[in-house]
């Protein structure tokens, strides 16, 4: 009778150690509260950020205490048209020299560059031709201009021309300089009544 090879005896792994690591959940909480803040703030950075409305210069348009979303992309790939409502910095000669700007504005672009810009009557004309607006609270009472809108730079207004702090009203500098713009706002969150684009 022939015998048959036997195969090997098979390992002992009954006192072998477990492989699994287990994960100390504070540093994994770290970790991923650590992530969250870069990509919060990644995303506040360089798309889009939130903002209120602390005044009525915006008005009917935007009332006090309106929260609104900012977006930061489309500037970098056009530049911004007339009737946009812009977040920006306003322009350092409005501060002096030891006071620190506190907050940005928010207004809506009247004068690209190159235009002519002049409010009298009642109207603003734009390169001698009256600009309709159907989104102010009141008809400017004042008179100013006209002056041409350096290269770079925007003229803006507050729709509610008679109750804002504006290019009509900064001196010496009216305008403000493309690199002092933070974004386009467009999107209306809160109040919940009013939520809705800015078009």
């Amino acid at each position: 009778m022939t015998d048959f090879p036997q195969p090997p005896p098979k390992p002992d792994t009954s006192t072998a150690k477990p492989t699994d690591h287990k994960v100390n959940p504070v540093v994994e909480g770290l970790q991923t509260l650590g992530l969250s803040i870069v990509l919060a703030l990644g995303i506040r950075t360089f798309v889009a950020e939130a903002r209120y409305i602390p005044s009525g210069s915006m008005e009917p348009t935007l009332e006090i205490n309106d929260r609104l979303v900012v977006e930061k992309i489309s500037y970098h790939l056009n530049p911004p048209q007339r009737g946009d409502i812009v977040v920006f910095w306003p322009p350092d000669s409005l501060f002096p020299e030891e006071e620190q700007r506190k907050d940005a504005f928010i207004k809506r672009v009247i004068g690209l560059p190159g235009d002519t810009v002049e409010v009298r009557d009642g109207t603003v004309f734009i390169n001698g031709m009256p600009l309709e607006e159907d989104y102010i609270k009141a008809e400017p009472d004042y008179t100013w201009g006209p002056e041409t809108v350096p290269a770079e730079s925007y003229l803006v207004f507050g729709d509610n021309r008679n109750s804002s702090f504006d290019s009509h009203a900064w001196e010496p500098d009216s305008f403000v300089p493309a690199e002092n713009i933070i974004g386009k706002a467009v999107v209306r969150f809160w109040p919940i009544s009013r939520i809705g684009g800015l078009d």
